[in-house]
């Protein structure tokens, strides 16, 4: 009896919109009909941001103030850099190949914006920004950041100098990743040369998909270019990715979190009523206070 898993769909980018003035995204999900809401649960929604130049501008385009709460944000740098301050006083810099994971939790205030030197020159732009959802149990927590540069995620190489598999959570051939999660989470960037040939095993209940960054790919022989969602069936654990070029693939695979789901804007909660709670707490002054 085969245990592969195959694919369900191979999903071009959807047409972009602006986050902000800075960020131009394709909404992988929750926004197109296959995937919506809870096919990818424990992940909620997939900004991407392709690769785009942006000309020199002193002022940093970004996003301006806005509250977070009931979930995770990770953003994913592969060009370009972003700053982010919140209300609690935490600021840092994401360049590319490093990682931020923001524990939303019980609720802040955040701002990001592209960093001020990069602003000022210009030049390649490509973002990933990735909505991890929380269990009912830990939709309060304290907010908190994970701020993961790239020398501090795993590496597993390939035989043959094929590339590498950057390990941000759960684990790959043994190594293991530096994020921690609420829930059991893989989250991999993936650096292949042309015709590597990389192996995969999830749980058959985790939700898995992978977005190709760079590059051109077989998973379990269907072709997926770059820029494209590959969405794979929760019909086995075992598949396989072959590049035809030099290829980056983001890969996730997750537990589900088999709960119901409230959505409003910038809130992930199980009940309306928990995003009326956040609303007036945000109205009240509870998730601090940020300047534009």
């Amino acid at each position: 009896m085969s245990n592969q898993r195959s694919v369900e769909a191979v999903i071009a980018p959807p047409p972009p919109h602006m986050v902000g003035d800075g960020f131009r995204v394709h909404n992988f999900f929750p926004g197109t009909k296959q995937i919506g809401k809870t096919r990818m649960s424990p992940f909620f929604m997939l900004d991407y941001g392709s690769k785009i130049d942006f000309s020199p501008k002193d002022e940093p385009r970004g996003v301006g103030v806005h509250p977070h709460a009931g979930f995770e944000t990770v953003t994913i740098a592969y060009h370009g850099k972003v700053a982010h301050h919140d209300s609690a006083g935490n600021s840092g810099i994401i360049g590319e190949g490093d990682v931020q994971w923001m524990t939303a939790g019980s609720g802040i205030l955040h701002k990001e914006y592209h960093e001020e030197e990069f602003s000022k020159k210009g030049g390649p732009f490509q973002m990933v920004q990735l909505w991890v959802n929380l269990p009912a149990k830990d939709k309060k927590v304290s907010p908190k950041y994970q701020e993961i540069t790239n020398n501090k995620m795993g590496r597993y190489n390939l035989p043959g100098e094929k590339g590498f598999v950057e390990v941000i959570a759960g684990e790959y051939g043994g190594v293991k990743g530096p994020a921690t999660t609420f829930t059991p989470i893989y989250a991999y960037n993936a650096r292949l040369k042309k015709d590597a040939k990389l192996d995969l095993s999830f749980p058959t209940d985790y939700n898995t998909g992978l977005l190709v960054i760079e590059g051109n790919i077989k998973v379990n022989g269907i072709n997926a270019h770059a820029d494209h969602f590959v969405l794979l069936k929760n019909d086995g654990e075992d598949f396989s990715i072959e590049t035809t070029e030099d290829s980056i693939i983001f890969i996730l695979s997750g537990e589900p979190i088999n709960e119901p789901i409230v959505a409003y804007g910038p809130f992930v909660m199980n009940t309306w009523e928990e995003i009326e709670k956040a609303i007036d707490d945000v109205n009240a002054g509870k998730f601090g206070v940020l300047a534009d």
